[in-house]
């Protein structure tokens, strides 16, 4: 009778399931519109602080050039397959930080008791937190790292297949759902820590500045620290040394360049676990 009952149960969570995530992304499609409208009121100022955030990422592609204004190579890479690296952690990093970047503004809401209005709303808390003050502007940071990237692929020699084509964009949208699932995660710590927004940064804008260079250049332990502790490198190392043709420093098998699918899935429903969990804990403000 139990298993009669469960099977009944089903597909009725499944479609409780398919409804909340309707629900949530209809939510943050109006609430992250009325932020885009707001900020289209004033077009000057939303194209110069769109200009502001694409040259001050730019800045750290300058500093590459000028690191190779002295050097021909940089952990035995060339600039060509530096810039392959970088422009696909900067743009897999960017439309995270477009979707979800105000996650970070969650500990000030639990400190400040303001995350009780959003729990006395028809719509998915978490959906209103990521569309709050949504910054249009982060466009600067994908464009960047989309022009960079680009560039790589015009000037890298590559010998193409339809695996190597397909794993391109493949490795951008899984780069952009680990660290969709790092915001998430970040912001539920916060439901503890409720003054941990630093703590996040330090692995998202962190995470995206350390893949910017090549595994060769860094101590191995931290090496292995990204790919099994916290799977960064499957951002854009692993599935990028196999579209380059370069060996994995940890010497993993070539068929791991096709399980960022997989870590991102696992990572998404982690992420959206400890969100549970930290919600579920919350108690007003000082909890």
């Amino acid at each position: 009778m139990d298993d009669l009952t469960q099977a009944r149960n089903g597909p009725a969570r499944a479609r409780h399931g398919l409804t909340q995530v309707r629900d949530g992304l209809r939510a943050y499609r109006l609430i992250s519109g009325m932020w885009i409208r707001s900020l289209m009121a004033y077009r000057l100022s939303f194209a110069m602080t769109a200009f502001g955030n694409f040259a001050v990422t730019a800045f750290d592609f300058a500093a590459i050039l000028l690191m190779f204004s002295q050097v021909d190579r940089l952990g035995g890479y060339s600039l060509s397959e530096i810039a392959f690296l970088y422009g696909a952690s900067c743009t897999s990093f960017g439309v995270a930080d477009l979707a979800l970047g105000s996650m970070d503004r969650l500990g000030k809401r639990v400190r400040d008791g303001t995350l009780d209005t959003l729990l006395v709303r028809p719509a998915p808390v978490i959906a209103q937190v990521a569309a709050d003050r949504f910054g249009l502007h982060r466009l600067g940071r994908v464009t960047q790292g989309a022009l960079v990237l680009a560039y790589s692929l015009v000037v890298l020699d590559i010998s193409w297949t339809p695996l190597k084509v397909l794993m391109v964009p493949l490795m951008l949208l899984c780069g952009a759902g680990i660290f969709a699932a790092v915001f998430v995660a970040g912001a539920a710590f916060q439901f503890a820590a409720q003054d941990a927004a630093e703590v996040q940064n330090a692995f998202t804008y962190g995470g995206t500045t350390l893949l910017q260079f090549p595994p060769t250049v860094f101590a191995r332990d931290l090496v292995r620290g990204v790919t099994f502790i916290l799977p960064l490198a499957f951002v854009n190392w692993i599935p990028a040394l196999y579209v380059l043709g370069r060996p994995y420093p940890l010497d993993l098998p070539a068929w791991t360049a096709f399980t960022p699918p997989l870590v991102a899935a696992v990572l998404l429903a982690l992420a959206g676990l400890a969100w549970r969990t930290g919600l579920r804990s919350y108690r007003s403000t000082g909890s």
